[in-house]
């Protein structure tokens, strides 16, 4: 059985390979994700995290919505992802935290939303993780879990099939989410982009 730290190398060892060129090999997805924030419903002076922000490209998007008063966090494990966050200017759009998701720095229902772009499928214990999320943020508040190509797509480009085990998987992903403290509200799945959306059960 892997260990948490072997989970976490595994991810940090994926993401600092390809850290450096990561939004040139994407440079195209920008609005797609001002499109996924826009769909979470921020109002202004809210507080949102971006969990496994790796460049910060959701940033600028949650900063537009919540505005000057709002509260902008990005967490993410690999040192390298934050550094090129940094390069790209992107730290003046939120707080960069080193941090791993499944144990966040935060206090319970501090946050009123989270964004994870491509998160799920990189979390070493799914339902549990989705659950360190939903404690951070109050009732009420949401989630998006989103991706700028849909799993078919995305399944193509990796050279791999779509398996029923699939954990973005409507029939999945519903019942994870509502076990872990979240009822999914909606979900796309279409070639351009994956959207889930759920609201933290009070």
């Amino acid at each position: 059985m892997r260990s948490m730290s072997d989970d976490h190398t595994h991810v940090q060892e994926f993401f600092t390979a390809r850290a450096a060129d990561w939004d040139s090999r994407f440079p195209d997805d920008g609005p797609a994700y001002a499109a996924a924030v826009a769909e979470l419903g921020l109002r202004e002076g809210a507080r949102v995290l971006d969990a496994g922000c790796g460049t910060g490209r959701a940033l600028p998007s949650l900063r537009d919505a919540v505005g000057p008063s709002g509260v902008v966090l990005g967490a993410d494990l690999t040192p390298a992802m934050l550094a090129a966050a940094i390069r790209a200017g992107r730290d003046a759009d939120g707080q960069l935290l080193l941090a791993d998701v499944a144990a966040l720095p935060l206090r319970s229902e501090s946050l009123d939303a989270v964004f994870a772009a491509g998160l799920i499928a990189h979390l070493p214990r799914p339902a549990e993780n989705l659950r360190e999320l939903a404690r951070v943020v109050r009732p009420g508040g949401t989630l998006a879990l989103f991706h700028p190509i849909g799993r078919a797509a995305l399944a193509a480009r990796q050279g791999r099939r779509i398996t029923p085990a699939d954990l973005r998987a409507e029939p999945n992903l519903r019942p994870l989410l509502a076990g872990s403290g979240w009822r999914m509200t909606s979900y796309v799945d279409e070639d351009d982009r994956f959207l889930a959306l759920a609201v933290r059960e009070a």
